[in-house]
């Protein structure tokens, strides 16, 4: 009896209105445990094969009841109070949102509408809620994230109906403003002893900071409150300003300046966000802020010394390809040409690069590039011409030619990329490549990026690296670097998500070393995630946060790049759930 209950999970699951990831849901490492569960399960095909241990006849009968069950009327969703309902949607806010959407149709991860949860029901979601996916779905139970009353109330509360958030225009926006100290005030020079340009902004994720930590001293300068679970800092074209976005769409302007470094500005942009910018071309440097928001799906940009608000412009619209009307097309990740007074906006559910001329803020003109669709994050090559950027749940890499203005190429890649802002090197065979890894599976995909020097590799897929597995977040090196480091985070294998891997540039074919990095923070229990690896100013250390539960110890673990070894350890009770970490010269300069 518990082999077939396990079999008819597995087989919902795989179903064609499974949730988040069903089609990614194994790691081909052979390392990994449930390599053979991917084999049965037959990932990535059209339709499941038979379950082991269910007769052939009845998993037919399975797939061929699909129409009949979406003829037949939805069940109830099931109990739930409005105490336990405003829990489920802060957790859903916090941990859910940015992959399945506000509105819960899908985008990174699966649609979570009703019509769809319901028809799974509870017992079935909570399997995946519990358990995760290799291919990024966190395993939010298993890990301690959530408790098992916290996992059967999600799996409830994905039943429910979608609650319709509010607007959030000019009016809520200036009532949010508030300028602590004015630019006038503001020191002229700056009035501390810091090597302000390695500095690193580190995200101290549930706690709602940032930690400014001196990269020379490796000591805290300041903790600063910010929105929660701040999702990127960004640099002014000077180095004076540091920029971060929490994803409640709070924006912290920070004076690297000031005798003790602080905010000096602030204000809310909307419900949810991910992404702010500064202007970068010439005579425009330290002018203009940009912020993107999930939610209401808009843009504004905003005074660059003040955050004051000055024009929003709404992302609702027609999806590239189909030409169907979006609610919710979320803005991802935003670049600042270098090229053109612009900025570069992705669009995640409509498909669309928006190529947002800011010379006049008050009679902006926007040029629409289609690309694909669920535009997420990425970066610039080497070059800082070229924007490469990931459609990661359409499994393609969008290239936008910024002194052009359109788009070079829509390149092929697998499974769900997700580069950060990516990482860049002189491959020894194909010359200057561009490299993503990827939620979905293990694979590293380098794209050519020289249409001079090496035109028959530009805009192609030269190589694929195999790396540990699924649940890729973050790739880097860095010029003075032979090192590429790639991270599993997400990865539900302890191995794998506690360690990073690391590739040896010049002899890319020898494969990867794997360092402990968990182990060295020595941290106790916990589930000890390894992300984000940025390296200091001098391109000699590399950096990645442990990342544990808010109540457990977490730290950032230093390597010497060269010797790829321990260099310290910053353990601090501040260092509350550590993720993001942006070097101010490679932030301000787009080195990775």
């Amino acid at each position: 009896m518990k082999q077939l209950s396990l079999n008819l999970v597995i087989a919902a699951i795989l179903s064609a209105s499974a949730i988040a990831y069903a089609e990614t849901a194994a790691i081909t490492s052979p390392t990994d445990p449930t390599a053979t569960h991917k084999a049965e399960m037959g990932a990535n095909t059209a339709s499941p094969p038979a379950m082991p241990g269910v007769p052939a006849a009845k998993d037919a009968k399975l797939a061929d009841s699909k129409q009949e069950q979406a003829a037949a009327p939805l069940p109830p969703a099931p109990p739930i109070t409005p105490e336990e309902f405003e829990h489920g949607k802060q957790i859903f806010f916090q941990r859910c949102a940015g992959c399945h959407g506000v509105l819960r149709k899908g985008a990174t991860g699966k649609p979570l509408t009703p019509d769809i949860t319901r028809a799974k029901g509870t017992e079935y979601l909570k399997v995946f809620i519990n358990g995760g996916s290799p291919a990024g779905m966190p395993n939010w139970g298993t890990s301690g994230e959530l408790t098992q009353a916290e996992v059967d109330l999600m799996a409830r509360y994905i039943q429910q109906d979608v609650p319709q958030p509010p607007e959030w225009g000019m009016k809520e926006m200036k009532d949010s403003w508030k300028v602590v100290i004015k630019p006038e005030d503001r020191p002229t020079k700056q009035m501390n002893q810091y090597n302000i340009s390695n500095i690193f902004s580190v995200t101290l994720r549930d706690a709602g900071q940032i930690a400014l930590i001196d990269g020379d001293t490796k000591q805290i300068i300041n903790i600063i409150k910010t929105g929660y679970a701040v999702h990127i800092s960004r640099l002014s074209a000077s180095g004076r300003y540091l920029f971060v976005i929490g994803r409640d769409a709070r924006i912290n302007l920070i004076d690297l300046w000031m005798e003790k470094p602080d905010t000096v500005a602030e204000i809310k942009i909307g419900l949810e966000a991910r992404s702010v910018e500064t202007s970068k071309y010439k005579g425009f440097e330290d002018k203009l802020a940009i912020a993107g928001s999930y939610w209401p799906p808009q843009y504004v940009i905003m005074k660059g010394d003040s955050l004051e608000p000055e024009q929003i412009v709404s992302t609702r619209g027609m999806t590239t390809g189909t030409q169907e009307y979006h609610p919710e097309p979320r803005v991802a990740a935003i670049v600042a040409s270098h090229e053109h007074p612009e900025f570069i906006v992705n669009v995640k559910e409509t498909g669309k690069v928006l190529l947002v001329n800011y010379e006049d803020v008050n009679n902006l003109t926007t040029t629409s590039i289609p690309a694909a669709l669920f535009l997420h994050d990425g970066g610039w090559d080497s070059t800082h011409r070229y924007f490469m950027t990931a459609a990661n749940k359409s499994d393609k890499v969008a290239v936008i030619d910024s002194k052009e203005r359109k788009l070079t190429a829509l390149i092929d890649v697998d499974k769900t990329p997700h580069p950060g802002r990516g990482a860049n090197f002189v491959h020894p065979k194909f010359g200057p490549v561009w490299a993503t890894s990827a939620l979905g599976n293990e694979k590293i995909t380098l794209i050519g990026t020289d249409p001079k020097g090496h035109k028959d590799n530009a805009w192609k897929v030269v190589e694929t690296l195999k790396g540990q597995g699924g649940g890729s977040l973050f790739i880097k090196t860095h010029p003075k670097s032979s090192n590429l480091w790639v991270d599993t985070g997400l990865n539900p294998d302890e191995k794998l998500s506690q360690s990073v891997a690391v590739f040896d540039i010049n002899n890319l074919e020898k494969g990867f070393d794997v360092l402990p990095i968990a182990q060295w923070a020595d941290l106790g229990e916990g589930p000890k995630r390894v992300v984000q690896p940025e390296y200091n100013k001098a391109g000699d250390e590399v950096w990645l946060s442990v990342w544990n539960g808010k109540t457990q110890k977490s730290a950032i673990v230093i390597i010497d790049d060269k010797t790829r070894k321990l260099k310290q350890v910053i353990k601090d009770d501040r260092l509350i759930t550590p993720t993001g970490k942006f070097n101010v010269y490679n932030t301000m300069n787009d080195i990775y």
